[in-house]
């Protein structure tokens, strides 16, 4: 979902949210944290179950330690 939002333009999000049939609260994969925080930010990540119940975190929560631009060398000037 966050990338066939981001091919089409949108570049601000507010929430994502999972939707699943499972009794449990569904979190995303490693890998899809981490897209999150590069494309989507610190935003809210609203997890639901088909009893009703909601969770919201931040993915700042989920990926408590980002690789992000502050972990890249800066190259020197010359």
């Amino acid at each position: 979902a966050i990338f066939k939002a981001v091919s089409d333009g949108y570049k601000k999000f507010k929430a994502i949210a999972i939707a699943t049939d499972e009794n449990a609260f569904t979190e995303p994969c490693g890998a899809c944290r981490q897209v999150l925080m590069d494309l989507a930010g610190d935003i809210d990540f609203i997890m639901s179950k088909p009893n009703g119940g909601t969770r919201v975190v931040k993915m700042s929560q989920l990926l408590p330690f980002p690789f992000g631009s502050k972990n890249l060398l800066k190259k020197k000037k010359k």
